[in-house]
């Protein structure tokens, strides 16, 4: 048993494994970069930023995204080596298995599904919240029922909140998912047309609320702690963790290698110039809404319109916010759409996951019954379960994926020194030791909930794989 927890496949062979129909290569380093930066800007910069700020960090918020953006970048480094080096659709589980072996790829792969399936339900959930606020704003109501989850976490306890369940979550889930259906090149078309656009209604956002700043609003800039991780040094480290979220996306260009024309030289541009993009436009956004409201009034569903209303003078932009952000949090939905199911395919195609899951269309030539199932269970957590649960799941899910990236390239530089990388971590040793470290910081700062979950989350994990996986799994029978 433990020889085949410990078994490992070669990065070399690793791209010749794929059998069957080949997904289409269509993607640039401009799509790549473009496929980072719709699943980067959403819910970070519409929501999360808001709640941080409010129960956190304060104006230091600005902070913790500075922090968040460091751990990021040792990672992306990392990232950018592993998708020049094995350029597959796998992204973190295709990195463990050739450096961790079968036992830590699949807890890689695992934990994915918390990075791509349960971030793309908490950004559903946001878009919900600037749907139904756009509708108000013309005079269109829904009832509440229709637009909150069920389910609620209130003082660390579930609870049920009278809801039916979240419609505009599942509405927008299940169109995207029918796009993600019909072609590669159609989704990332649009998503290349939604960047552009949200990018440019963000800018609009910070430039003119930039004006209308009153830096009393910054004073205290880091509050004084009031017990735990609220405000204080202690709080903005919290709202690094919470903040994490905003900035997975990047590693979302790591599955698309497949699908990108030139993935040795690509794959490190896309992966680098989308998180530098990001964090900028991050930093900025959080200065401003933190200078046009006090940081206490944040903690909203909708925290940029919020901010907006407080200064009639820029009622006009209120409709441009609502605009740009449901494109934003729908490429963001969109990208996780594209990128979940490529990751159940390589596994798949090693045999952890059954077969229908890399079964490619004759047409399109997409994972399209991968990609209906990713669809109907994201749709699914978004309509029952809160934003905060999610969110914090996924920040979890993905600091463990970074941490064992950082990990690899370490033991693949050991192991495999001379194999031929197009794109190499500056520095080795320092960067991937303090993309580990600053990984496992953040993870600190979780709830004990969190952990919990987490705890559950993984034993399911175990279960499923020494039920299937185990047996099927493609080493297993060759030996």
């Amino acid at each position: 048993m433990l020889q085949q927890l410990l078994a490992k496949k070669s990065p070399q062979a690793e791209p010749d494994d794929a059998h069957g129909p080949a997904l289409r290569r269509t993607l640039g380093p401009w799509g790549l970069t473009a496929l980072g930066i719709g699943a980067v800007i959403g819910g970070g910069i519409f929501v999360i930023t808001g709640v941080a700020a409010a129960e956190h960090a304060g104006p230091a918020i600005i902070l913790s995204f500075i922090l968040a953006a460091i751990c990021s970048v040792f990672t992306a480094l990392c990232y950018a080596e592993f998708a020049s080096l094995i350029p597959v659709s796998g992204s973190a589980y295709s990195y463990a298995y050739a450096t961790l072996g079968e036992g830590a790829a699949w807890f890689i792969g695992w934990n994915l599904i918390l990075e791509y399936g349960v971030s793309a339900s908490a950004v559903a959930v946001s878009w919900t919240g600037y749907f139904v606020s756009l509708l108000d704003h013309v005079g269109i109501h829904i009832p509440p029922s229709l637009t909150n989850a069920p389910l609620d976490f209130i003082d660390g306890h579930l609870v049920a909140t009278g809801a039916l369940f979240n419609l505009p979550a599942v509405g927008i889930t299940l169109a995207l998912t029918w796009l993600c259906y019909v072609g590669i090149k159609e989704s990332t078309g649009l998503n290349m047309a939604m960047v552009l656009l949200k990018t440019a209604l963000i800018v609009v956002v910070i430039v003119v609320g930039a004006s209308h700043i009153d830096t009393a609003n910054w004073h205290p800039f880091i509050p004084e702690n009031q017990g735990g991780d609220k405000y204080g040094w202690s709080g903005i480290l919290r709202g690094a963790s919470m903040v994490f979220f905003a900035y997975i996306g990047f590693e979302a260009t790591s599955t698309a290698a497949q699908e990108s024309k030139n993935p040795q030289r690509d794959m490190p541009i896309g992966t680098l110039a989308s998180l530098a993009i990001c964090t900028v436009l991050y930093i900025a956004m959080a200065a401003v809404l933190t200078g046009l409201v006090p940081f206490s009034e944040l903690g909203t569903s909708e925290p940029v319109v919020t901010a907006i209303r407080n200064h009639p003078e820029l009622g006009w932009l209120r409709g441009v916010v609502e605009v740009g952000a449901l494109i934003g949090l729908s490429s963001v939905v969109l990208v996780m759409i594209i990128a979940q199911p490529r990751i159940f395919m390589i596994m798949g195609r090693d045999g952890l996951m059954p077969k229908v899951f890399t079964t490619i269309h004759p047409r399109y030539r997409t994972p399209h019954i991968n990609t209906v199932i990713t669809g109907l269970g994201i749709a699914l957590l978004a309509a029952v379960f809160p934003l905060n649960l999610l969110g914090d799941l996924t920040s979890m899910g993905t600091l463990v994926a970074f941490s064992a990236v950082c990990i690899g390239v370490l033991i693949l530089r050991k192991t495999q020194p001379d194999i031929p990388r197009s794109f190499r971590v500056p520095f080795a040793p320092v960067t991937c030791t303090l993309g580990v470290l600053s990984c496992i910081f953040l993870l600190w700062s979780m709830g004990v909930r969190n952990w919990a979950l987490m705890g559950v989350w993984t034993l399911i994990g175990v279960v499923i794989y020494f039920a299937y996986s185990y047996r099927h799994s493609r080493l297993h029978r060759r030996g």
